[in-house]
């Protein structure tokens, strides 16, 4: 028997969140009740209680239903208690199907219900449940607050269950700012609070105490403290052992044996003698086997799906995997017969790698391929979810998209495979820019290359696990395939390290040779079919780690790309609108800062750079204290600016709260800059009706992605694809001042000189012109600036 684990499994799978509804009294007689119609009040309690039996059973789309007819009927009844109550019992149903944005809007408009209301347990539970729900989107800082106010309330009610619901779910906000600490400290207090007389194993606070021990248990094996976690399993294993069957009991159950499974499956704990002769797998096979017998007699569907799946990933474990396949099957048809697709993707994903590791492929692109078809119905909930929480979009989402793209360019793959491929890639592109914005907010329209510019091809490079594979597009031709066989690690260091390699400091022939390496991977196969079909700009559709450097910069050993090719990049041809610049009149909006503010440092050339801009475009310029948050949302208000030009510090980062721009009086984030740039194209608010012009190009000068963040440049691709401009300029890293002034100079002097020319193109020009200047010939110094979205 081995028990060497074959993937990660997702923590989301592995902790399904658990909430208590609101059970309200039947014949309560309260001042704020108006009994308008009594016969309603009576159907309003039946279907509380009904949508609670649903909740027990695991039919979680049934009790929401019910319990929005529950507030309709309180509503009728003039019961406000009752509306509310019902209003938080949806969005613990919701939290448990995965809706935890809409459980968010429904949670916060009742808190702010109940804001003037006196502190009273249906507060501080709103408050608690809204508290999980912002830890789920990754909102930590506000989740605190609402569970340490929800906290206060318990302590000061004096009620033991809730006090330690809290103290768990702070406790996991703690864990998730990576203070183990303080997270520690919380499961402790909450195990201590929740204490039960020894004849009454049944208390409702059992379940905490068992919830909080267990947590503990998690983050000791997370922090690798294996003595420690060793000990308090026969304690777990004690105080489980008696539960009665329920909801919270069964999650209960799964999630220790989870736990177990890790604690066995760590080859450092393993090794270690003190701990070979620990049984881990069988202890976690029973928990498992009583969790689904648990379900089962209770009718809880989701559970018993959940329990299954998990007892089908560890028979991987122990390489039983027609034991496996089977319960993996019943634990899907499961979740399917009850419409669970948060889960049901889940079981796909695991079937899939089932049948792919039996060299099933059909049927393994089949199950993927259902994987993601569960994962786009899921895009506003689901894909949404911030990825530094318990859901990690990392571990749980990007996976499946790649793993059934890297069954279809398997063994010779067809036409149709290729294509097939690329749309889900695109798909994957779509779902990483939601899930940076944590909002399903982008729409997508297919296009073809050939619909967009005959003499450009696009190159998609795909970082799969064991393997670096790319696939060319040139109009009017079949797709064509290549790949080199170096793993995901190696491909990322690779990149690392040339990114590095292009600050001045580093030798020349580091440079070229990392340079060279990444142009074998990406041109060289191609280079006969690029140069027999005439195209003049290569369009990048950059994956991973492949956003962070610069394709201009790839060497072939004589020269650059960028001597060769215009270059561009882009999220994804369904992300774009064909177009031209054409004759737009190139009317500009300028903004930057060339003084010290809030700590960054000046930037004296920058008001050089928006004077020569204003001495060849029709330019509105807004500079130092005349730059301001109001200033720039009023200029786009009055304006039609086809060009915004921003030149002052910034940061782009795969977080959305962590990618701004400088003002003179504060920092602007993505989300707000987007929203003061796309409203531009629709009149915005408190605007007159007519339309606006579009922005075609916006110029981020001076910003660069952040230091030391692998994915930062998604938020960079974020912002381009947001803002609603048909086409973005940014660059990767900060340049010298003087140069990026001469360069912004130098690309609007070429673009306004040249009406037919493309964007990229005149960007190419732009770069030759530095590279042909000895004091900027340096790749350091034209490299970074890139183009991101349409290129024409």
């Amino acid at each position: 028997m081995t028990t060497q684990v074959l993937a990660k499994t997702p923590s989301f799978l592995l902790r399904p969140t658990s909430t208590n509804p609101i059970a309200l009294a039947p014949n309560r007689n309260h001042h704020q009740i108006l009994l308008a119609d009594n016969s309603e009040l009576i159907r309003a309690q039946t279907l509380n209680q009904q949508g609670l039996q649903e909740l027990a059973a695991g039919n979680m789309e049934a009790a929401l239903a019910t319990w929005q007819a529950a507030e309709m009927a309180y509503a009728k009844a003039g019961d406000r208690l009752g509306v509310i109550g019902s209003q938080i019992n949806q969005a613990q149903a919701m939290q448990r199907l995965g809706l935890y944005l809409r459980s968010r809007r429904t949670l916060t408009a009742v808190v702010q219900a109940l804001a003037s209301e006196p502190d009273s347990l249906i507060k501080a539970a709103t408050l608690r449940s809204l508290g999980k729900t912002l830890q789920q989107i990754g909102d930590i800082d506000q989740s605190r607050q609402m569970l340490l106010e929800s906290l206060e309330i318990t302590r000061k009610l004096g009620k033991p269950e809730e006090i330690s619901d809290n103290l768990i779910a702070l406790g996991n906000t703690a864990r998730n700012q990576a203070d183990s600490d303080a997270a520690y400290a919380y499961y402790q207090e909450a195990a201590a609070v929740a204490q039960c007389p020894a004849e009454n194993q049944a208390c409702p606070s059992q379940i905490n105490r068992l919830k909080a021990k267990i947590n503990q248990l998690s983050l000791l094996i997370f922090e690798r403290k294996w003595a420690n976690a060793v000990s308090l399993v026969p304690e777990i294993a004690s105080e489980i052992a008696p539960i009665q069957p329920s909801h919270a009991g069964v999650y209960a159950r799964i999630n220790f044996a989870d736990n177990l499974i890790h604690l066995n499956s760590d080859n450092t704990a393993k090794n270690q003698t003190n701990y070979i002769n620990q049984n881990y797998l069988n202890q976690a096979a029973e928990q498992l086997a009583k969790a689904i017998q648990e379900a089962k007699s209770i009718n809880d569907q989701r559970a018993e799906s959940y329990a299954l799946g998990k007892l089908g990933y560890l028979y991987t474990q122990t390489e039983q995997f027609s034991a496996a396949t089977q319960v993996t099957e019943q634990a899907l048809l499961i979740a399917q017969s009850i419409n669970a697709a948060d889960i049901a993707y889940q079981w796909q994903w695991q079937l899939g790698r089932l049948l792919k590791n039996s060299g099933q492929k059909t049927g393994a692109i089949a199950v993927y391929t259902e994987a993601v078809n569960s994962l786009q119905s899921l895009r506003n909930d689901i894909v949404a979810i911030n990825s530094d929480v318990q859901f990690s979009f990392r571990e749980s989402v990007e996976p499946v998209y790649r793993e059934l793209v890297s069954e279809l360019l398997t063994n010779e793959p067809s036409q149709s495979d290729l294509k097939t491929a690329l749309d889900v890639m695109e798909l994957l592109q779509l779902a990483e820019l939601d899930n940076f914005f944590q909002d399903a907010c982008l729409d997508t329209k297919p296009v073809k290359i050939d619909q967009i510019d005959p003499s450009a091809a696009v190159i998609y490079p795909i970082i799969l696990s064991d393997r670096l594979e790319v696939i060319l597009s040139l109009p009017g031709k079949p797709l064509i395939h290549y790949s080199s066989a170096v793993s995901q690690t190696e491909v990322e260091s690779i990149l690392a390290e040339f990114r590095i390699s292009l600050s001045p400091v580093v030798p020349r022939k580091q440079r070229l040779e990392l340079s060279e390496q990444v142009y074998d991977w990406l041109i060289r196969p191609v280079e006969t079919e690029l140069a027999a079909s005439g195209v003049k700009t290569l369009v990048f559709v950059p994956d991973g780690a492949f956003r962070n450097v610069p394709m201009s910069s790839l060497y072939n050993g004589q020269q650059y790309l960028i001597e060769k090719y215009a270059i561009a990049l882009t999220p994804g041809l369904q992300l774009l609108e064909p177009r031209s610049l054409g004759e737009t009149n190139l009317q500009a909006l300028t903004a930057g800062l060339s003084e010290s503010r809030q700590g960054f440092s000046p930037l004296p050339a920058v008001e050089f750079e928006l004077n020569q801009i204003q001495s060849q475009l029709p330019t509105q310029m807004l500079l130092n204290q005349n730059f301001t948050r109001s200033s720039i949302q009023a200029q786009l208000d009055r304006g039609n600016f086809p060009v915004v030009h921003l030149a002052t510090h910034g940061q782009f980062s795969s977080k959305a709260e962590d990618t701004f721009i400088l003002t003179w009086d504060g920092q602007i984030n993505v989300k707000d800059l987007s929203e003061f740039l796309s409203s531009n194209q629709s009149g915005g608010k408190n605007r007159s009706s007519k339309q606006r012009t579009p922005i075609e190009l916006l110029v981020f000068s001076a910003c660069e992605t952040a230091a030391g963040d692998d994915r930062a440049a998604l938020g960079l691709a974020g912002m381009a694809v947001r803002s609603g401009a048909r086409s973005t300029i940014a660059t990767l890293w900060a340049v010298k001042d003087e140069a990026t002034a001469l360069f912004m100079v130098e690309f609007y002097r070429i673009l306004s000189s040249k009406p037919e020319i493309t964007k990229a193109e005149a960007l190419h020009q732009t770069q030759l012109t530095l590279l042909q200047n000895r004091q900027y010939q340096h790749p350091f110094y034209w490299a970074p600036f890139v183009l991101v979205g349409n290129w024409l």
